[in-house]
């Protein structure tokens, strides 16, 4: 199943719904760049056509594969901006509460007026390791089946049984038999890597997402997405991941943050 028909949403306006895949999960408990990207999408269906630059999602309870409900509320309409609320439910609670802001001027086509860090120093995707679904181990998931991740070599040593001791993630995406991007995609991809975590002493389990911010610049790249995760702040059973995504020729597609509950 492609990215795009395992996102869709139907019905509207105000209401939507969607069903949530098979696979696109974390053993049972559904991706949450998964879950923003569907939230996002509802919204952009009322946005007349606008594109998303910034969303917030904040994750309530647990999702699994099965049916949602998606209620949109447009905050305000302006000239540039749209500002939109939405709550995903399941059949008996509350999953997920995002806010966006929708762009009605053309994007992607404006060169950068200032980028101060280099896009990772990533090799070729052929030369990184492939993240694909384990049965015998905590990780990967079934998700990264549904996706294409090639991690870093250095920071594929957790998979590998190893641990570099820095809490990085570098490496390339994107979706399965060359699907094009979209801005839902770069909202996918924010949340497709393990945990940076995962490179230090804390154990290989899931790590429950509180909040996802993904502020999207360019939503329409091509080619493979360049990544970097890393954490800097573990304190108090938290931690934040900031991620930064590149486009093949080195510019920026995104930028996001991430706040999670560290495992135990």
């Amino acid at each position: 199943m492609t990215f795009s028909k395992a996102s869709a949403v139907t019905g509207g306006p105000g209401r939507w719904r969607a069903e949530l895949a098979e696979g696109w999960d974390i053993f049972g408990i559904s991706n949450g760049g998964y879950l923003l990207s569907i939230i996002t999408r509802a919204m952009g269906e009322e946005a007349d056509g606008r594109e998303p630059i910034s969303v917030t999602g904040h994750f309530l309870n647990p999702a699994t594969p099965g049916q949602v409900d998606i209620d949109v509320e447009t905050l305000k309409k302006g000239r540039g901006l749209t500002t939109m609320r939405s709550t995903m439910s399941g059949a008996d609670k509350p999953l997920l509460v995002a806010t966006a802001v929708f762009a009605a001027h053309e994007r992607g086509s404006h060169r950068s007026e200032l980028v101060l860090p280099a896009p990772p120093d990533i090799p070729d995707p052929s030369e990184c390791v492939l993240a694909e679904p384990s049965d015998s181990a905590p990780f990967p998931p079934p998700f990264t089946g549904k996706v294409e991740v090639r991690i870093h070599p250095e920071d594929a040593a957790a998979l590998l049984g190893e641990k570099t001791g820095r809490p990085r993630m570098r490496g390339w995406f994107r979706l399965r038999d060359h699907e094009p991007l979209d801005a839902f995609a770069v909202i996918l991809a924010s949340d497709a890597f393990p945990p940076a975590i995962f490179n230090t002493e804390l154990p290989l389990r899931w790590t429950p997402t509180i909040d996802l911010t993904v502020q999207i610049r360019q939503p329409r790249p091509a080619g493979w997405l360049r990544c970097r995760f890393c954490t800097r702040f573990i304190t108090d059973g938290m931690l934040e991941e900031d991620g930064e995504i590149w486009d093949e020729d080195g510019r920026p597609v995104a930028l996001s943050r991430q706040l999670a509950l560290v495992p135990h």
